[in-house]
């Protein structure tokens, strides 16, 4: 007589199961498609569930990062090493790029490059030809992201539609796009930032330090903790202190990566991936909402950058 084997699976498993499927459906449906990776921590748990979904294989589609030139160090070193422990190619389009050919311009030397990725990532969707891009968005972030379905639209100039969107009944994903269209696709669209760090914790994966909490020199700027002299690539500074602003040591992390422009910490002393979520837990703020600047210049910030095609 056979004893049945009953197993139980864990919210995780079920999220995990669910980004696999729809990474395989974007290999699948899509014939020239990329997955964006920057080194932060939901593309880094983006990586994972390629692994699951693809491995022992090669991935069926490159990494690429659309790099303004003013990410964190610690970021960029991160996202090298582990592009090739995976033995993956690396695709690196700049902010600066764009630029010197004329196609970013800046209001003035300060501004925030962060908006003007989406100029970068369209023309290396137009240099590769590529009919889909794979991004770790999801939807707890933003209000507008909240809008996104799983396969997003976007029409032949890189423009997104939040009134013109698919159906996903059943979790039917359509991905089919014409000559010069583009497909987003979100595969952690359905995970929290607690989910992430519960996953990361799970799969044991491998951070960027500034996660963690460091001693760091900042400024407190309109209420948000904003990091000054912070070392670029290059070895320059960048995001210099105003006239009359005092900078203090103070201990904090990151809860979000991106542009050091927009990107603030917040204070913390969680140096663990296990004390990270015990503080995500506790948190009453968004993480866009406590670290990102960008987004603080209106309700509508972030929804007009998508409309333009960012990620």
């Amino acid at each position: 007589m056979s004893t049945l084997t009953r197993q139980t699976l864990t919210h995780l498993d079920w999220l995990e199961a669910e980004a696999i499927h729809i990474m395989r459906e974007v290999a699948g449906q899509c014939s020239n498609p990329v997955l964006l990776f920057s080194g932060g921590k939901d593309s880094i748990c983006m990586l994972r569930i390629a692994e699951k979904a693809f491995r022992p294989g090669k991935f069926p589609f490159p990494l690429m990062h659309i790099d303004t030139g003013h990410n964190y160090k610690e970021v960029v070193e991160f996202r090298d090493k582990r592009a090739a422990e995976l033995g993956e190619r690396l695709i690196v389009r700049s902010v600066e790029d764009s630029m010197k050919r004329g196609t970013v311009v800046l209001k003035h030397e300060n501004e925030s490059r962060n908006k003007h990725q989406s100029v970068t990532l369209l023309e290396a969707i137009e240099e590769f030809g590529f009919d889909a891009c794979i991004g770790g968005a999801r939807r707890d972030e933003e209000k507008a992201r909240a809008k996104e379905r799983i396969m997003s639209f976007r029409d032949e100039f890189g423009q997104w539609d939040p009134k013109n969107q698919r159906p996903e009944l059943w979790n039917l994903y359509n991905a089919r796009s014409h000559k010069g269209e583009n497909i987003r696709a979100f595969p952690i669209s359905n995970w929290t930032e607690m989910d992430v760090w519960q996953y990361i914790e799970r799969e044991k994966l491998e951070l960027p330090s500034i996660y963690f909490a460091h001693q760091r020199s900042v400024v407190i700027r309109q209420g948000a903790i904003v990091p000054v002299n912070v070392p670029l690539m290059s070895g320059e500074l960048t995001n210099l202190p105003k006239a009359g602003e005092e900078i203090v040591e103070l201990q904090v992390r990151f809860r979000t990566v991106g542009d050091i422009s927009c990107t603030a910490p917040v204070e913390s002393d969680a140096d663990t991936v296990e004390k990270i979520v015990i503080e995500t837990a506790t948190t009453t703020i968004t993480e866009r909402g406590a670290t990102r600047l960008d987004d603080q210049t209106s309700e509508a910030s972030m929804e007009q950058r998508k409309k333009e095609g960012y990620f």
